[in-house]
């Protein structure tokens, strides 16, 4: 048995590559899509259901806590879907090697910081 392992692996300090923390964001952007899809399918009632409803729908999207639920779940369902593209993309056979894998990844993560910046101004 080897003694010279570490005891506890310390996350913080380890550096991971791009890849990795393409793939690692795109889980977590799917938990928080599947954790505020209530919250919209909510809101999407409210709108649909009648007049009443629709303005009650604007009157709370008019709550900046509202508009930073809907900035988030817009951000995370754009990240989503850049990564996921990026994903069935690899899963054809392209971009596979290690230089284009990192390439990709760099550009998911400005894509995604663009839109997030744009998403941001378009919502307020």
């Amino acid at each position: 048995m080897n003694h010279k392992r570490p005891v506890n692996l310390d996350l913080g300090s380890l550096k991971f590559p791009p890849m990795a923390i393409v793939s690692i964001l795109h889980r977590i952007s799917g938990l928080v899509l599947f954790l505020m899809f209530p919250f919209m399918l909510y809101l999407l009632s409210l709108s649909l259901h009648s007049e009443t409803t629709f303005m009650q729908m604007q009157m709370i999207l008019a709550n900046p806590y509202s508009k930073v639920l809907l900035w988030v779940f817009s951000c995370a369902l754009a990240y989503h879907l850049l990564a996921g593209i990026r994903h069935l993309i690899m899963d054809v056979g392209f971009g596979e090697s290690l230089a284009a894998g990192k390439r990709s990844a760099v550009s998911i993560i400005a894509l995604a910081l663009l839109s997030f910046i744009f998403l941001g101004f378009w919502i307020w």
